[in-house]
C-alpha cells in the first residue's frame, strides 16, 4: 500500500531532491506551483522504492491523476501500486504528464488497456535564457522595439528583484490587469490570486525569485518563477500594465538576465488554449514544447469498444477510435451483447439537440466477426429505439456506411436521406469524414416534424 500524504513546506527539501536532479521539464514539478495551487488541486505525495510519487485531482473535481512518477530508472514496477491506490479510491488509474519516454514505458506494460493521449494546450513552453535575455535576431526585432520605446518613454524606470514586501503593490496591479480582460472567467481567477498570495506569504521558503518594474513610484510589471529542474527555471506569474507600452517585453528580458549563470533554459508554462496567450508565447520562439501525455487505464467496455471498433471500421486510424473513447465514450450510452463471457456486438446512442429538438444518434454499430449472423445488430437497433423513447428522444438519426445498409435500416422504421450536419465542439468526426456528403435516414420516435433543409444537431455532454 502507498501511503501519501498532503503537501506541506516542510516537505520541500524531499520533494525537490528528485525533482531538481530529474530530467523532467515540466512546470507541474516546481515544488512552488504544487504547493500554492494545492487548495485547488489537493496535491499529495509519497516516495516509494527511490521514487516520488505525486497524487492530485484533476482541475480540482473528484477525478484522481498521478504525476510520472521521479527517480533513476524504469518507473513500470510501481504501476500495480498506483493501479491499487485509484482502485482504493474508486477511480481507474490516470497517469498525467507522462514525458514521450514514459508515455513508451507504460505502453509496453499495458498495451491495449491503455488510452494514451495528449493535449496541445497543456504543452508548456521552452527556451533558453540566452535567447531571452538578448533578444538577438531578426525575429526578435519587435522585442528590441517594445523595448527600446519603453526606455525612451520612460528613462527613470527601475527594475528590482522582487520580495515578499512587494506584494501588495503586486496583488493591486494583478487585480487591475484581470479587470481589463473580459476573458478573465472569476472561478480561474480566485484560485490564481490564491496562489499568488500563497507565493508571496512564503517567498523565500518556496525558493521563489522574481523581478519588480518601476517607473518613477509606480508598480507596472512584475513577474517571479522557480527552479523545477537544476538548469531550468519556470515562470510562474508575469503581469503587465498595459498602459504602459514596452513593460511586458521589458520584464520578460530583465528577469532573463537576472538568471543569467545560473539557468540554461526558461520554462514560460502553457498557453491552457487561450489565443491571444498561445501567441505572445509563441513571438518569443521557443526552442521547444514540453509535451505532456495522459495515460489511462480501460475498462473493460472501453477494450471491448476499441476491439469492435478495429473489426467493424477497419479503415478507421486507431487516434480516432481513441479520441472517441477519450471525449465521447459512456457506459451508459453503450448498448452491449455478451457471449462467452465477452462483449461481441455493440451500438452508442449519442445525444444531440437539433432544431427539431432532442435527437438520439445511433452510432458505432459493430459485431465481432465470428458472431455475426445471429440477429445481434438488429437485438441492439430495437434496444436503441426503445431507449431513445424512454429518454424522451424527438427522433433517432443514423448515417449508414454504405448505400447498401438503407434497405436494412428501413426495416427498423428508419426513412428518408436528408443532409445532417453533427457538431461535436471539436475536431471530432461523427459522419462520414465529409460534412457535405452525410446523409441521415431518421426514426420518429413522436408523430413527425418538418425538417430543416440541413439538420444542424449539436453534440450534448450528458
Amino acid at each position: 500500500m502507498l501511503s501519501f500524504q498532503p503537501i506541506t513546506l516542510s516537505d520541500r527539501p524531499t520533494i525537490v531532491r528528485y525533482t531538481l536532479r530529474g530530467e523532467s521539464q515540466n512546470c507541474d514539478y516546481a515544488f512552488a506551483n504544487m504547493y500554492c495551487w494545492r487548495g485547488l488541486y489537493r496535491s499529495e505525495w509519497a516516495e516509494r522504492e527511490g521514487f516520488l510519487l505525486i497524487r492530485f485531482h484533476i482541475d480540482g473535481g473528484e477525478a484522481i491523476g498521478y504525476m510520472q512518477p521521479i527517480g533513476e530508472g524504469d518507473f513500470t514496477h510501481l504501476l500495480p501500486l498506483l493501479e491499487a491506490d485509484a482502485a482504493a479510491l474508486g477511480e481507474p488509474l490516470r497517469l498525467i504528464g507522462l514525458t514521450s519516454e514514459g508515455a513508451e514505458l507504460v505502453k509496453r506494460v499495458w498495451g491495449d488497456r491503455l488510452l494514451v493521449t495528449s493535449d496541445r494546450n497543456y504543452f508548456d513552453y521552452l527556451y533558453t535564457q540566452e535567447s531571452l535575455a538578448q533578444l538577438v535576431g531578426k525575429h526578435y526585432q519587435p522585442k528590441r522595439n517594445h523595448i527600446n520605446r519603453f526606455t525612451a518613454l520612460y528613462p527613470t524606470h527601475r527594475y528590482e528583484p522582487l520580495t515578499a514586501q512587494h506584494a501588495e503593490a503586486c496583488l493591486e496591479l494583478e487585480r487591475e490587469w484581470c479587470r481589463q480582460r473580459e476573458g478573465c472567467r472569476e472561478g480561474v481567477l480566485a484560485a490564481e490570486r490564491s496562489a499568488m498570495e500563497c507565493a508571496f506569504r512564503h517567498f523565500e521558503e518556496l525558493g521563489l525569485e522574481g523581478g519588480a518594474l518601476y517607473v518613477e513610484d509606480r508598480l507596472v510589471a512584475f513577474t517571479y518563477g522557480s527552479a523545477v529542474t537544476e538548469d531550468t527555471f519556470v515562470v510562474h506569474a508575469e503581469k503587465a500594465d498595459t498602459n504602459y507600452e514596452g513593460a511586458f517585453a521589458m520584464i520578460n528580458r530583465s528577469l532573463a538576465r537576472q538568471l543569467a549563470d545560473r539557468y540554461r533554459w526558461i520554462n514560460r508554462e502553457e498557453d491552457l488554449g487561450i489565443e491571444g496567450l498561445r501567441k505572445a508565447k509563441l513571438s518569443y520562439s521557443p526552442v521547444a514544447l514540453v509535451e505532456k501525455w495522459t495515460a489511462r487505464l480501460l475498462s473493460q467496455e472501453e477494450q471491448a469498444c476499441r476491439h469492435l471498433w478495429r473489426e467493424g471500421f477497419p479503415n478507421d486510424e486507431a487516434s480516432f477510435v481513441d479520441a472517441f473513447l477519450q471525449d465521447y465514450f459512456a457506459p451508459t450510452r453503450m448498448l452491449s451483447i455478451e457471449a462467452d463471457g465477452a462483449i461481441v456486438a455493440m451500438a452508442h446512442l449519442i445525444p444531440f439537440e437539433s432544431e427539431i429538438g432532442r435527437v438520439a444518434y445511433l452510432y458505432g454499430l459493430a459485431t465481432e466477426r465470428a458472431y455475426r449472423g445471429r440477429g445481434y445488430a438488429s437485438e441492439l437497433i430495437n434496444r436503441a429505439l426503445r431507449l431513445a423513447e424512454e429518454q424522451g428522444a424527438k427522433a433517432v438519426v443514423l448515417i449508414p456506411g454504405e448505400e447498401s445498409l438503407r434497405a436494412y435500416y428501413a426495416r427498423f422504421g428508419f426513412e428518408g436521406d436528408h443532409p445532417l450536419v453533427l457538431h461535436s465542439g471539436s475536431s471530432f468526426d461523427f459522419g462520414t469524414g465529409d460534412p457535405t456528403a452525410d446523409r441521415m435516414m431518421i426514426r420518429w420516435c413522436t408523430p413527425s416534424s418538418e425538417l430543416p433543409e440541413v439538420l444542424h444537431a449539436y453534440y450534448q455532454n450528458t
